[in-house]
């Protein structure tokens, strides 16, 4: 005899009853009107994935990642893990179609093998945008601008988070100025991205094992006690400084910001690495100020991404901002019952003599733009409004026999209990 059916979903995936769906949609609509706010345009694609263009971007080590498989054709396929690979896809099989830049926004649900914890799960959604043909500093402020917009449009304000930016070309230059050599900067880049998420005597020892000596280990920490630009050009000396893009970009970055009306939600970071090897210029991520949970939402400048799936080189900037992590800061900053908002109006009847004038009433009061909840069923009065006052309707009108004959009943305000009537013909 089979086992009994277990009624949690598989580990690591989520159900969304009506409780939790308020909350994404709260999410999902700032994501959807801060995109279209700044011009991004809807896109989607596949959840199936090729499984070789995932390693191609991330290494055969993606095999240990993601939810992979052989269909009964045969062809080796993949839930996608992040939906930028399929964008580099997208791009590169139209690309002599497309106008560039392109500005493209989606929300893609993602399923990511792994090890769970606080604020991440093996399945989440996450929203998408990129800017694809332009290598202007202006594309990183369009997408770090629409990402702090979303925030803002959740309830949150620069006090609740703020956006850590650097830049992997700038942290070259200062790790070549210290003596780190060059062919050594991308394990560095991987060790240091790992800082927060290990103890520094563990990265320490990645370094150490990558080849590093003692003294370039203690170069390399000393390097992130950088904390501001000036203190990053004081290291490379005003020569160096003077020459730097890395530099000048930054700079320009933060004085876009300023004009455009979020550089308070922006701080310079020189410990932001993100640790995946397409990224080529300026980096960020996002985190709540008082560092209770993971990073929000990151991104950054990823110039070669095309060119490694046999597109042409085109200049790249994108952020994947995931809803697990926003959703655990806006309950801890708004409250559970931020979203408990009262609307809509409940419409039932006592007896089934007077369904057919609910139904009525009802089917008016939507076409006339209201959001009714209509009972299916007669109830008796003290049973409806314990229903409708529950199910957070902001109004709610019950008919019986007397309403009916006369023709009118009243609209109760479930607030207030105020009464007013409304005519039924």
């Amino acid at each position: 005899m089979a086992g009994q059916i277990s009624f949690e979903a598989p580990r690591g995936m989520r159900d969304f009853y009506p409780s939790d769906m308020v909350w994404r949609n709260k999410v999902f609509d700032a994501f959807r009107a801060a995109g279209e706010a700044a011009g991004f345009q809807p896109y989607d694609s596949c959840v199936v994935e090729s499984y070789d263009l995932l390693a191609r971007k991330a290494g055969e080590e993606v095999g240990e990642q993601i939810y992979h498989f052989f269909d009964k054709s045969e062809r080796h396929i993949a839930l996608r893990p992040e939906m930028t690979p399929t964008l580099a896809r997208m791009v590169a099989q139209k690309q002599k179609e497309l106008s560039f830049p392109i500005k493209w926004t989606t929300i893609a649900q993602c399923f990511r093998y792994e090890r769970m914890t606080k604020g991440r799960k093996r399945e989440h959604y996450q929203w998408n945008i990129d800017i694809v043909g332009e290598d202007s500093v202006l594309a990183e402020v369009e997408v770090i601008g629409a990402a702090c917009d979303a925030l803002r449009r959740m309830g949150l304000s620069s006090a609740d988070f703020k956006v850590h930016v650097s830049s992997r070309r700038l942290l070259g230059e200062v790790l070549e100025r210290s003596g780190v050599p060059a062919e050594k900067h991308s394990q560095v880049f991987l060790a240091l991205d790992k800082r927060g998420k290990m103890p520094d005597s563990e990265i320490s020892a990645m370094l150490a094992d990558g080849g590093l000596a003692s003294d370039l280990i203690a170069k390399v920490f000393e390097i992130l006690s950088l904390s501001d630009i000036q203190a990053v050009r004081a290291y490379l000396g005003e020569e160096l400084a003077s020459s730097s893009k890395a530099l000048a970009d930054l700079a320009e970055l933060f004085s876009l910001a300023e004009i455009a009306g979020f550089a308070d939600c922006l701080m310079f970071d020189i410990g932001v690495i993100r640790g995946l090897s397409y990224y080529t210029g300026i980096v960020f991520e996002c985190f709540d100020t008082k560092g209770e949970f993971r990073a929000v939402f990151g991104g950054g400048r990823y110039d070669n991404l095309l060119t490694t799936i046999g597109g042409e080189p085109t200049g790249a900037v994108g952020l994947g901002f995931g809803d697990v992590v926003v959703t655990e800061l806006l309950k801890a900053r708004l409250g559970e019952n931020a979203v408990s908002s009262r609307k809509g109006v409940a419409v039932g009847f006592m007896m089934d003599e007077q369904r057919s004038a609910a139904v009525k009433l009802a089917s008016r009061l939507r076409a006339e733009g209201e959001v009714v909840d209509l009972s299916l069923r007669a109830q008796k009065p003290k049973k409806f409004f314990s229903r409708a006052d529950s199910s957070l309707a902001a109004k709610a009108v019950f008919l019986g026999p007397d309403d009916v004959e006369s023709g009118f009943a009243k609209v109760k305000d479930l607030e207030t209990r105020e009464e007013v009537r409304i005519c039924l013909t």
